[in-house]
């Protein structure tokens, strides 16, 4: 008997039996295709550090303010912040809380005016806080009512509202001397009849936005009626 073919096909089942092993460990198809490479997995992002948390304000210091107001501010709202201009609010006298608030607002966008948005954006936190302090501890000078006609209907609204409206009466949060509520209404008395008038028609008309409060009052106002009592709040002491 012939053992040449036997032993030719005990080698040849011995070599496929290696093959298919080492197939097996290296993941291979046993047809011998490359199998595609695995992608690799992505390292995992390296954490982002928190960001700093903002200095705290320390106790408002009123020579810091006074420096930092007249570097900034006083060219615009006068010495002491008894601006001479029409246009531009009387500071002096005013609820530091609410002056560090707008300021804030300016900053932030939240009360839109390109003009003191640029300014805000110069001043820290505590230099807000020490500004509103050295404004609030400041005399604010007298102001007077301009339009006769105009007046009685400005005090009206101010002290009684406007019932058919359903429009309460400023003095319910600005006081009946205009002095405001510390931290939370502010001071209207003695301010340019020009600027109380510009800002009733901004929150009328939507361009100011930071008082829904102030919103809703506003849109209950025509134009006289809002000059008016912008008239009158400018004489109250």
């Amino acid at each position: 008997m012939n053992k040449k073919p036997a032993s030719l096909l005990l080698a040849a089942v011995l070599a496929m039996s290696a093959f298919l092993s080492v197939a097996q460990q290296t993941g291979a198809p046993a047809g011998g295709a490359a199998t595609p490479a695995t992608a690799a997995t992505p390292a995992p992002a390296a954490p982002v550090a928190p960001a700093a948390p903002a200095a705290p304000v320390g106790k408002a210091d009123i020579a810091a303010g006074d420096a930092k107001y007249n570097a900034v501010c006083a060219s615009c709202h006068g010495a002491g912040g008894n601006s001479g201009t029409p246009a531009n609010p009387r500071l002096s006298q005013q609820h530091p809380a609410y002056l560090v608030k707008q300021l804030q607002e300016f900053k932030s966008g939240k009360r839109p005016s390109p003009i003191m948005q640029g300014f805000a954006a110069q001043l820290t936190e505590q230099d807000m806080a020490n500004i509103g302090a050295y404004l609030g501890a400041q005399q604010a000078k007298p102001g007077f009512a301009k339009d006769r006609e105009l007046v009685s209907l400005g005090e009206k609204i101010y002290r009684g509202g406007l019932q058919d409206r359903q429009l309460p009466a400023c003095t319910g949060c600005h006081s009946p001397n205009g002095a405001g509520v510390p931290a939370q209404y502010p001071r209207l008395s003695g301010q340019h009849a020009d600027y109380t008038y510009s800002q009733l028609v901004a929150f009328r008309d939507g361009v100011r936005k930071n008082s829904p409060q102030m919103a809703q009052i506003a849109a209950k106002l025509n134009d006289r009626e809002i000059r008016a009592v912008s008239d009158y709040v400018a004489g109250l002491r």
